[in-house]
């Protein structure tokens, strides 16, 4: 078996596991930007040189065999490793001290790392950090291929956490909002009267919408007009600024919009629409001690500045 695994380059292995993680050999050529026979005969290939089939197709879905099951998992560890690897050999032929590739979710992104990014850096000047904006799922998806060295991340219960270390370090939390070009409303907001409000929010089918749907259903709200969808929060609070209607957006974004009065707060007495924030990593990873002091920075300032509490 050594003399066989000798033989396999981590390209073919890397064809296989996209093929698998694509569910597609058409779309791991596009990403692999090689022509499918190609693909059919890297898969052919190592099923040859392992002596035992590893995929089978069920209709349209490409599924893995017991043997299949094993091999991926190796080959992806050895992917992220050899990836890792690459990246720590590199930083030291230029002299950095360190690096780090983080991935979020849009709004821990957008508006909480960029300032504690930057503030850690000006701390360590000779070390490089790179973030790298999600939807959830992908958040978690980068960490499985090793693209990230790990992930601040909001989930929805379709998320694959399989194999992944995730820890709840903080909630955020989804406010009512609007403009002052609505009107004030007149009388108790119910859930009916919730309901019946005219909505901007994240385009169906995204994670971000179904979290924020599972929540409100849990208070009996059932938006009946979602007017206006958008794919990212700063443009939704920009629909709603301009008297679009309301939204439920994540406190964490709105720390201007509120203290300048482009957007107000709506109260909703009784509702308390709290989403965790998860740190996402390989349990497995080596990770180098700029990457772990990066780690251990961002978790308690994320948590912090969620929980409204001072940090060292």
């Amino acid at each position: 078996m050594r003399s066989l695994v000798s033989q396999l380059s981590i390209h073919k292995l890397e064809v296989f596991c996209t093929v698998i993680e694509l569910n597609s050999f058409s779309r791991a050529s596009q990403k692999l930007n090689i022509t499918q026979p190609v693909v059919s005969a890297h898969i052919k290939g190592l099923t040859d040189k392992f002596e035992t089939p590893l995929i089978v197709k069920n209709g349209r879905r490409i599924v893995l065999t017991e043997d299949g099951e094993r091999v991926h998992r190796w080959a992806r560890e050895l992917i992220n490793r050899t990836l890792e690897f690459e990246r720590e050999m590199a930083d030291s032929q230029r002299g950095v001290v360190g690096r780090a590739s983080i991935g979020a979710s849009m709004t821990i992104g957008s508006y909480l790392l960029p300032a504690l990014v930057s503030e850690f850096r000006h701390a360590h000047p000779l070390g490089e950090i790179s973030v790298q904006a999600y939807n959830p799922m992908a958040a978690t998806d980068a960490i499985h291929s090793g693209v990230c060295d790990y992930s601040f991340t909001i989930m929805d219960p379709r998320h694959d956490v399989e194999g992944l270390d995730v820890k709840r370090i903080a909630d955020d939390q989804l406010v009512l909002v609007t403009s002052e070009r609505v009107p004030h409303l007149e009388g108790p907001l119910t859930p009916d009267v919730i309901s019946g409000l005219p909505f901007v929010s994240a385009q169906a089918g995204m994670p971000r919408r179904e979290i924020e749907e599972s929540l409100l259903e849990h208070y009996g709200i059932r938006r009946r007009s979602i007017i206006l969808e958008f794919g990212h929060a700063e443009s939704l609070k920009q629909a709603v600024q301009a008297g679009a209607g309301y939204a439920f957006v994540f406190r964490s974004s709105l720390r201007d919009e509120l203290t300048t009065g482009l957007l107000r707060e709506v109260a909703t007495p009784g509702m308390e629409l709290k989403v965790p924030v998860y740190l996402v990593r390989r349990p497995n990873k080596r990770m180098s001690s700029f990457q772990q002091r990066l780690m251990e920075f961002l978790s308690e300032k994320i948590s912090a500045q969620l929980e409204g509490r001072p940090s060292g």
